[in-house]
């Protein structure tokens, strides 16, 4: 059997790789652009969510 590890990140690391604002994160997870997930509270994006998002807004940049 294999596991795969996906590495999961806080609301402020993908503040900080994104260089967005707390409000625009949650907005982004809110209108379900940004997948997340919710662990006992506690909010976790993972960081191929985040990779995903910024192929799709290069995508429809070009």
């Amino acid at each position: 059997m294999t596991t795969a590890t996906t590495e999961l990140l806080t609301v402020p690391e993908v503040m900080a790789r994104l260089k967005l604002g707390r409000s625009k994160v949650y907005d982004l997870i809110r209108t379900r652009r940004l997948a997340s997930l919710k662990i006992d509270g506690a909010r976790r994006i993972p960081a191929d969510s985040v990779r995903d998002f910024i192929r799709a807004q290069l995508g429809e940049a070009a």
